[in-house]
């Protein structure tokens, strides 16, 4: 698998995009979908790149050596275009029609393709979507448009109706850990990863490089052994602390999501060799015991209405604090 050797895992993915390059049997869109950090970006640029290639045979792309991979390896290659947008929470109308559908009407540069990369396309607006349309149903011949997504159903059903569709999924344990030995991440930090990521490389190797997040897991960990126990001062001293990992909130959620997870799992079943943090297993236990079955449903349900409150830019502290205070009183 030339043009992806260098991704791991997804290997139904890879060939069909390999068997795609081979025969010239190219879509003029496609939707690339999956959990941030699992290589979506990755795929897309590998098979751009290797489309534009001029120094290889179809089945041979890319050889990494022509003008046009030098350039889409430096993210400078004319005909492979980034579509941007102006606000963090939406891509809309204005950025569909200045980025895309009318960029797309000139031809390319200098290549065989012009090749359109929409990120974060769960956030088109559904203006957005609809401005794409027509450019989705009758693309020029040279057009190929790329829409990565952690949340396909986000699209209209025009959209996705008119779109291959491929799904990237994290890769096995057994993958994850010799891709991290690789690229030498600490051992004392492997099973912490391990047991967070789930074979998401790309949040593992995010989580790897950085201090912050292991202070943040770290931190996580304090609040949530004592929750139970904690009085308004402290509560409000929670929240301040979730507010410095605000960048982060998203991988916040999702910790405490695993934790309370696992205080089901144990609940239910006494056995810790089920656990993601097998290590807690002495504070997973103490919370079982506080929590009832519809006190740790009413945690879950807590933390999909955050993130869902988020999305809309509730406010933060408001969020947290509401979030901490169902979690204290589900473990009373």
């Amino acid at each position: 698998m030339g043009a992806f050797a260098d991704i791991v895992g997804n290997e139904q993915i890879k060939g069909f995009l390999e068997r795609a390059l081979q025969t010239g049997a190219v879509s003029h869109s496609y939707i690339l979908n999956g959990e941030d950090g699992t290589g979506k970006m990755m795929f897309a640029r590998a098979f751009a790149k290797a489309l534009q290639c001029t120094g290889a045979a179809a089945g041979e792309r890319p050889c990494n050596r022509c003008h046009s991979c030098i350039q889409a390896a430096s993210g400078n290659q004319p005909d492979i275009v980034f579509v941007q947008h102006e606000k963090p929470g939406t891509i809309g109308i204005d950025d569909i029609r200045n980025g895309l559908v009318n960029d797309i009407q000139i031809r390319p540069y200098e290549s065989q393709y012009k090749i359109y990369i929409v990120d974060e396309a769960e956030k088109l607006s559904v203006q957005a979507q609809n401005a794409m349309l027509k450019t989705i149903e009758e693309p020029p011949s040279y057009g190929i448009i790329l829409l990565l997504s952690s949340n396909v159903n986000a699209f209209l059903p025009t959209i996705r109706s008119r779109c291959v569709e491929l799904t990237v999924r994290p890769v096995s344990d057994a993958q994850e850990e010799t891709y991290l030995r690789s690229h030498g991440v600490a051992e004392e930090q492997m099973t912490s990863i391990l047991h967070f990521t789930k074979g998401n490389i790309g949040k593992a190797m995010k989580m790897a490089a950085s201090d912050q997040f292991m202070e943040m897991i770290a931190s996580l960990r304090q609040v949530l052994r004592q929750i139970h126990g904690m009085q308004t001062e402290q509560l409000i001293q929670a929240v301040a602390l979730l507010g410095t990992y605000q960048s982060d909130i998203k991988d916040c959620l999702d910790f405490i999501e695993l934790w309370y997870r696992d205080v089901l799992l144990f609940k239910a079943t006494k056995d810790v060799n089920l656990l993601v943090f097998q290590e807690e297993a002495f504070e997973l236990k103490r919370a079982a015991e506080r929590c009832s079955y519809e006190g740790i449903e009413l945690i879950l349900e807590a933390i999909q209405t955050a993130r869902r409150r988020l999305d809309a830019n509730v406010n933060f502290e408001l969020t947290m604090q509401l979030l901490l205070e169902t979690m204290k009183e589900a473990e009373r």
